[in-house]
């Protein structure tokens, strides 16, 4: 079964219109995922947790040719914008965050994960309408509420996208 849901979409001239848009997730992936983490369409960018390790969590997500950022990303030669590949990793960064703060007792209620650095962003290919994607992130180190990880984006099995970056665990009242 596939969801349709709505994305607000605001113009240039700061009219209101409501879009339906088929993002194609099968329910019960969709819903471990908005249990999971805080992000809501349409600023949700993974699909589906495929698993979450001790050290990392992986995540997929199937680009499709009718998300909103195409109208302008580019008309006629749509490539996915590479900001927006960089925040499936961090998405898949707060899914293994929370899945570790379960542990102990707590849910992204208590906490919010903020982006606290970004670093060594490489693009290696052009991913485009049609794609699936493989999101893999792997914890490196801990400081405080720092959480320092690397990403990697795969399309057919190869890099697309690689980066370094942290994530903040933010008291939900200093969020």
């Amino acid at each position: 079964m596939q969801k349709v849901l709505y994305a607000l979409v605001f113009s240039a001239k700061a009219d209101l219109s409501v879009h339906s848009i088929n993002f194609g997730f099968h329910s019960s992936a969709m819903d471990e995922i908005l249990r999971t983490i805080p992000h809501r369409p349409p600023f949700l960018f993974i699909d589906e947790i495929v698993e979450v390790r001790a050290d990392g969590a992986t995540c997929k997500r199937t680009i499709r040719a009718d998300e909103p950022q195409f109208e302008g990303h580019y008309p006629g030669n749509p490539i996915m914008p590479g900001v927006l590949l960089c925040e499936a990793c961090f998405q898949t960064g707060a899914v293994y965050l929370a899945k570790q703060i379960e542990k102990e007792g707590k849910s992204l209620n208590d906490v919010t994960p903020v982006l606290s650095r970004i670093g060594e962003a490489r693009f290696k290919q052009m991913v485009k309408p049609g794609d699936e994607i493989t999101i893999e992130v792997t914890m490196k180190e801990t400081i405080s509420r720092f959480f320092f990880m690397k990403g990697k984006i795969l399309k057919g099995g190869k890099p697309a996208m690689t980066i370094e970056f942290a994530l903040a665990m933010v008291d939900g009242e200093s969020a």
